[in-house]
């Protein structure tokens, strides 16, 4: 591996320190979910966050893809800090930058999987033959090249989440967050799709963060992190830690 190899697998693609994200209660009081959150991911890496329901792991994400902003802290995606830009710089980062994925695929059912995955490409103005071909390479990557004309409707549950993974990797992100992806799928389903996140984080090289509750797909990734009491700990290998 050269130097310049090394640089490229070990480059930092998200990072966050002192991220605090405070909400106001229906009581007036202050409702404080993140307290001074550190994170950082190298292209490539892919880290699992757990955590007890409404520990905050939702709110982490939105924040870390730039769909809600920090209270205090900093966030840089891909080296640029998001803390300095105004909303249209903002929009137009998460678009360009950051993929995501949900537990339901929001697929738009009047179109195909192929149409599905060129819709973020049509919309940022790539031509329409480009645009075709960039989402056909990505059906390809997910394992659907022979799925691309069928609809939501006449695919499976597995096959419509690797189609909302194709979509979500259309812009060519630096980042990938997931929320339970595979949280509506059965275990068979659940196991090839994590099989796939693993695989397509590492050929494509993005930073990948995915929060879940399933100790299968978190112990697939590089690091697992808890988040409890609005700080994260790493605990990556202890007996327990999903």
């Amino acid at each position: 591996m050269t130097a310049t190899d090394t640089n490229s697998a070990t480059e930092e693609l998200l990072c966050a320190r002192g991220v605090v994200k405070q909400y106001r209660g229906g009581d007036g009081s202050e409702v404080r979910v993140l307290q001074g959150v550190d994170l950082s991911i190298a292209r490539g890496e892919m880290v699992a966050v757990v955590g007890a329901s409404g520990s905050g792991k939702s709110t982490l994400l939105h924040v870390l893809g730039a769909l809600e902003r920090p209270t205090n802290g900093t966030i840089a995606v891909a080296g640029r800090d998001v803390s300095t830009m105004d909303d249209e710089a903002l929009a137009a980062l998460r678009n360009e930058r950051v993929g995501f994925v949900f537990q339901f695929h929001h697929l738009l059912k009047e179109f195909s999987a192929l149409e599905n995955v060129m819709m973020p490409l049509r919309i940022a103005g790539r031509e329409g033959r480009a645009a075709r071909e960039r989402a056909q390479l990505l059906l390809d990557l997910v394992g659907l090249t022979s799925r691309a004309s069928h609809r939501p409707a006449e695919m499976s549950g597995g096959e419509q989440q690797r189609t909302a993974v194709a979509r979500a990797l259309a812009m060519e992100p630096s980042v990938l967050l997931a929320d339970e992806p595979s949280g509506n799928l059965d275990h068979m389903t659940a196991e090839s799709l994590h099989d796939l996140l693993v695989r397509v984080v590492r050929e494509v090289g993005v930073a990948a963060v995915v929060v879940t509750h399933n100790r299968s797909l978190a112990a697939r990734a590089d690091r697992i992190l808890l988040l409890a009491d609005g700080r994260l700990a790493d605990t990556t290998g202890k007996e327990g830690a999903v």
